[in-house]
């Protein structure tokens, strides 16, 4: 479990990098920070495109650079979102991330400054597991 102090990294770490999210459809300026294992906190914003389904998430951007840097495991992850209250990760980024862990301590932060703590399993109860999957996946 991490520390108070971690929590506050990873929540400026996230709102940091909303800050430089490619929002200009929405204007919903999303930034993940996710923890790996080893300690290294790695950010992510959402990046739209015209071609909406070609958007990329926050979380899903903070995840696949961290694999893309060698990292497999996961701890914790904190998510800003714009607005009066905070937004969880869509079912899409919570499947991504469920391929990597079976449960990631989450932390929900809005711009008005309100927090929510919960959990991977909570938020994706019945994730898909592929029977095939490799070991490290789970």
């Amino acid at each position: 479990m991490p520390s108070k102090a971690i929590w506050k990294e990873l929540e400026a770490a996230a709102v940091k990098a909303s800050q430089r999210a490619y929002a200009p459809y929405s204007e919903f300026q999303v930034g993940a920070a996710l923890l790996t294992d080893k300690g290294t906190i790695i950010r992510g914003c959402n990046v739209e495109n015209a071609s909406f389904g070609l958007c990329l998430c926050a979380e899903r951007n903070a995840l696949t650079t961290a694999i893309a840097r060698g990292n497999h495991k996961f701890i914790a992850l904190a998510v800003a979102t714009p607005g009066q209250d905070p937004a969880p990760p869509c079912g899409l980024c919570l499947q991504m991330l469920a391929e990597f862990c079976t449960d990631l301590e989450i932390l929900l932060v809005s711009s008005a400054g309100k927090k929510e703590r919960t959990r991977l399993a909570t938020l994706l109860p019945n994730a898909f597991r592929w029977k095939g999957a490799p070991a490290t996946a789970i």
